[in-house]
């Protein structure tokens, strides 16, 4: 057993989705594409007789976190690290439970493989309702393609092989519950568009403009959203807004040069990994 373990995961900007429930939560998730970022999340494992979670220094309440520990029969100190706001489209939750599932696997010697524990995190995160596809692209990085919904067992993945900067602006949170949790139809059909016109041309500017198509045609547009990536646009650049979550994502310098005071960072070449580990 280790002291602690940080384990680091990419925050991920999803461009579009289809939704695919099943009963079984490791077969449950969705299809789509998105983008993993250099700007993720660090989650520190502490073993610890009380288990309590944080973010960013504040104590939270994050259940697929929860839902984690319990799967790996643990108990822990979490603490997570991050640039990159809740609730906004990045995959923040998805992260923690991946990370959590990482360093407390090393931490109390689970023996646990990648696969397995991207298996528990995302079945943790789809029984909370706050993600369905996030933890398998974060576990893979790069700009990930989701084919087939569902853990690795189940879901398949490609990859548009590429990296980019990314700029990004958020101007507050949605909550992916309370979307996930309702009619989801006419969002699943907008999205099996989308991965169809990416897969005939698997691009980076294909899955922009595929992610722009998808968030009119699934009515998931807020007005400051749809005004940035029109003057995006305008300026010449590619941007859409990120799902679930009222936040603009550019391609190179697309919302500096439209006049935003965007955050940057690239697009992640790897997947979730351990960072450090005491002993």
């Amino acid at each position: 057993m280790s002291d602690e373990v940080a384990a680091f995961v990419p925050g991920h900007v999803t461009g579009f989705f289809s939704a695919h429930p099943a009963d079984d939560p490791t077969r449950a998730g969705s299809r789509g594409a998105g983008i993993t970022l250099s700007d993720g999340v660090t989650v520190t494992v502490r073993p610890s007789g009380s288990e309590r979670v944080s973010l960013n220094g504040s104590r939270v309440r994050m259940e697929p976190v929860e839902r984690v520990l319990d799967a790996l029969s643990v108990r822990a100190r979490v603490d997570a690290a991050s640039d990159l706001p809740l609730g906004a489209g990045f995959g923040v939750s998805g992260a923690m439970a991946l990370g959590t599932a990482l360093a407390a696997n090393a931490a109390f010697d689970c023996g646990l493989s990648e696969n397995e524990l991207a298996t528990v995190a995302h079945g943790a995160e789809v029984q909370s309702g706050t993600g369905l596809g996030d933890v398998v692209a974060q576990a893979r990085g790069g700009i990930p393609i989701r084919l087939e919904p569902g853990a690795p067992d189940h879901g398949l993945l490609d990859g548009i092989p590429d990296r980019t900067r990314i700029e990004y602006v958020t101007f507050g949170d949605l909550s992916t519950e309370d979307v996930l949790s309702g009619d989801t139809e006419r969002l699943s059909i907008a999205g099996r568009r989308a991965l169809s016109r990416l897969v005939e041309e698997p691009t980076l500017p294909r899955l922009v403009s595929a992610s722009r198509r998808f968030a009119r045609e699934a009515t998931l547009l807020t007005p400051e959203v749809e005004s940035t990536i029109r003057d995006v646009s305008e300026a010449g650049g590619d941007a859409s807004m990120a799902m679930l979550g009222r936040t603009v994502f550019a391609l190179g310098t697309g919302l500096t040069d439209a006049g935003y005071d965007a955050s940057a960072c690239r697009s992640h070449s790897t997947g979730a990994s351990i960072t450090t580990r005491g002993e």
